[in-house]
């Protein structure tokens, strides 16, 4: 039986893996620029900017992701639309959409700590020969700063990755035709959980252990590079 689902559903199953994947880096997109500035944020020599970053994080980090997601996905339609659009035209998003929003809030607010720990593990005296060199605080942040965090954010962004692509099963609970949501499809129409569910597991499985490896593979790379 563990063939023939194989065999029937595995093409189906591999395209819902590329929607999973799609989703993870579109969220993980938007979140390095949301961990960027709220990462920012939260290094800046300004208490409101220090406020707003941990209202950020504290806020995302506290909201369940199911909650996070029928929120987006049926809260802020509502929203918008009891406020904003006029009678006759309403505004929707798609699970797609809302997804990637979802994902990247989530992502975002853990990606803004990863960067916020990257730029203090970053000696205070870079800052200061740049600044004595002339060069303005941004570009002094953007041209000496960030180049050197990078290097030691690699191997949590990656990680992070792995964390949000197995966070993208819980948004099958909006339509998302991810992994699960595909998988909950064919054990209904199979009748057989066990086969299934072990097919995905596999699926998963191995996709994280290719990201996994690569992970301490960058991270052994980075080590040598600071030898």
């Amino acid at each position: 039986m563990l063939v023939t689902i194989t065999t029937k559903y595995g093409p189906l199953l591999l395209e819902a893996m590329g929607q999973t994947l799609l989703l993870a880096l579109c969220g993980l997109f938007f979140a390095c620029i949301l961990g960027l500035i709220f990462g920012l944020l939260s290094v800046l020599k300004s208490r409101i900017c220090n406020i707003i970053s941990t209202i950020f994080v504290d806020i995302i980090r506290g909201l369940p992701m199911i909650v996070l997601a029928f929120f987006v996905y049926f809260g802020v339609p509502q929203f918008v639309n009891d406020f904003f659009m006029p009678d006759g035209q309403r505004f929707t998003l798609s699970a797609l959409q809302a997804g990637t929003v979802c994902l990247a809030l989530n992502c975002g607010a853990y990606m803004a700590e990863i960067i916020r720990a990257g730029i203090q593990s970053v000696d205070r005296g870079q800052m200061e020969a740049a600044r004595s060199l002339g060069l303005p605080y941004w570009k002094a942040m953007r041209k000496v700063v960030l180049p050197q965090a990078i290097r030691t954010m690699i191997p949590s962004i990656i990680n992070q990755f792995i964390i949000t692509l197995k966070d993208t099963s819980i948004l099958s609970v909006i339509g998302f035709p991810e992994l699960v949501n595909t998988a909950k499809n064919v054990q209904a129409n199979t009748m057989r959980p066990f086969e299934v569910w072990f097919i995905v597991g596999i699926m998963y499985l191995v996709v994280i252990t290719i990201l996994s490896r690569f992970a301490k593979v960058m991270e052994r790379r980075i080590n040598r590079g600071r030898e």
